[in-house]
């Protein structure tokens, strides 16, 4: 008989044999900057996350600082928008200015940014449009100057959230002719059309005004398509790939990670660490368990960065549990 249960028999030997790790390095923290002063905005449906002013930044960067964490993903959030979400791509936009500030207080934290236009934009879309239509090619250009605006300013990544096609080749492209061709770029390559997003929609200001994101953003019921546009996004320059959500997609993530040789993200979003915090907050389950056991799963399913709003506290609990 084969007795498995000799390498589960106390926890010096479970650990041994423990095939996946989680390290703090594994994780980065979305963080999203407001305009104004003196501004910590709790997040009803997201507790324990906050809209912050760049001049409270501070209270939070020191907490990445002391976590250890990989780095940070940052989302903006304009006082003033417009249909062509100008202040996406404006030099002294509130992203931009976010990101000069952390460059020069913080230079040892990594900077992510997302590239997408919708919350900038006065109708809440990913995109240009008409009418109701999104259009795709007339909003590439706007896409790569907003990448390369945030670039100069001093991120060391973006990362293209639209889902709109050519997106990557655009972006790799201005970059480029630009002199930055050291800068990767982790695209969204399988983003669902999601009802996971709620929360973070609050959070960054960004539902839309009209319709939904379903003629962009991809069908929850697609896996293969979620294969061709990750080899998409690869064949125009992407350098990471991501998977979003995270959860109900680790089938999607575990055959990409399968297909490609490529480093994969995963982006634990709002709307599962919404409902994993709720269900704590009542005692319906261990907080601690269940987050790590989620984590651990999207590592084990191929994901070597996990976005996720549990960051800070993951990367404690990593550090105890290494102790």
């Amino acid at each position: 008989m084969v007795r498995f249960r000799r390498l589960r028999s106390d926890e010096r030997i479970r650990s041994m044999m423990r095939e996946t790790r989680l390290h703090q390095k594994d994780f980065i923290y979305p963080l999203f900057v407001i305009e104004g002063e003196n501004i910590k905005n709790p997040m009803e449906s997201m507790p324990g996350i906050y809209q912050y002013s760049i001049d409270r930044l501070p209270e939070i960067l020191e907490l990445v600082k002391a976590a250890g964490i990989g780095g940070i993903m940052l989302f903006g959030i304009p006082q003033h928008k417009d249909p062509q979400g100008s202040q996406a791509y404006a030099k002294d936009g509130i992203t931009q200015r976010a990101v000069r500030f952390i460059r020069k207080h913080y230079p040892e934290i990594y900077i992510v940014v997302d590239v997408c236009l919708c919350e900038y934009t006065s109708h809440g879309h990913c995109g240009m449009v008409s009418g109701t239509e999104i259009l795709n090619d007339e909003t590439l250009p706007l896409l790569a100057k907003m990448a390369l605006s945030l670039v100069e300013a001093g991120a060391d990544m973006v990362a293209p959230s639209d889902m709109m096609d050519g997106r990557v080749a655009a972006i790799r492209s201005a970059l480029d002719e630009a002199g930055f061709a050291q800068t990767p770029i982790m695209a969204y390559s399988a983003k669902f059309a999601s009802a996971y997003y709620g929360p973070f929609r609050d959070a960054a200001h960004s539902a839309p005004g009209f319709g939904d994101r379903k003629s962009y953003q991809m069908d929850f019921a697609n896996g293969r398509e979620a294969l061709r546009e990750l080899a998409s996004d690869i064949d125009e320059g992407a350098d990471i790939v991501m998977v979003k959500p995270a959860l109900a997609y680790l089938d999607v993530l575990k055959e990409a990670a399968l297909s490609f040789d490529i480093p994969f993200a995963v982006y634990n979003v709002s709307g599962e660490y919404a409902m994993v915090k709720a269900a704590a907050a009542n005692g319906w389950i261990d907080e601690k368990r269940i987050v790590m056991e989620n984590l651990t799963a999207m590592k084990r399913a191929g994901a070597k960065i996990l976005i996720t709003y549990h960051a800070l506290d993951a990367a404690n609990w990593c550090i105890e549990d290494s102790e």
